[in-house]
């Protein structure tokens, strides 16, 4: 079900990890949380491809450790922020943009959709700023608030996912998001007011919450549906 393709560019390769039922259909570049692809990410690809998509969450920590994931605790906290704080956005941004492209041409997959959780949930927003693409879901992306200037680049449909609660996200940058997204055709954005950060995380204790998730999840499964289909 998962298999690893390989993503070139100018000054290295790094992997892509796949998941497909083998019938094809939609593609989505799924990108990781500060804790790497690891049991939360394939998760979420699993439900994806019960869904009917084929999914390809990319190494996006590749220039600082490659393959490297940890588990969802907070004794691990300080090493994903760490690798968050090294990370390069201008050249992560071109990494995932190459990932996309060798997604997008796989001979299995369809149309395109981004989706990021956390510092995923920024970049897929950079990305999607960038890039053609079908759909983008972003959740919680901490950096999209200081980046709000890029959202006229963006012309995929597009959601975004907020905690109300969020410790790492202040409530007044959410409502500026919900501000600058207001009356844009394609864009929507949800709040899950009770929701703190990384609700969504299953496979996260210290974070999971399983009603704002549930919530969440179902809104962006509708959305999928209506832009990737």
């Amino acid at each position: 079900m998962r298999r690893t393709e390989r993503v070139a560019v100018q000054d290295g390769e790094f992997s892509l990890y796949v998941w497909s039922s083998g019938a094809g259909g939609p593609g989505i570049l799924l990108v990781q949380e500060i804790f790497g692809v690891g049991d939360y990410m394939e998760a979420v690809a699993e439900d994806l491809v019960a869904l009917g998509y084929v999914v390809g969450a990319p190494d996006m920590f590749w220039r600082i450790e490659p393959e490297w994931s940890t588990a969802h605790t907070e004794e691990a906290l300080p090493k994903g922020v760490s690798m968050a704080s090294q990370f390069d956005w201008e050249k992560g941004v071109q990494d995932a943009a190459a990932a996309l492209a060798v997604l997008k041409g796989l001979p299995e997959v369809g149309k395109v959709g981004v989706l990021g959780f956390c510092f995923g949930g920024t970049l897929a927003y950079l990305l999607a700023a960038d890039a053609d693409i079908d759909s983008l879901v972003s959740f919680y992306g901490s950096g999209v608030p200081g980046a709000l200037d890029r959202l006229d680049d963006i012309r995929a449909p597009a959601q975004f996912h907020f905690g109300g609660d969020d410790a790492y996200i202040p409530r007044e940058d959410v409502a500026a998001v919900e501000r600058a997204v207001a009356g844009r055709d394609g864009m929507e954005i949800h709040v899950q007011e009770d929701g703190g950060h990384a609700f969504h995380n299953r496979k996260g204790p210290m974070f999971y919450q399983p009603g704002p998730a549930e919530r969440a999840w179902r809104l962006t499964e509708e959305f999928l549906a209506r832009t990737l289909s």
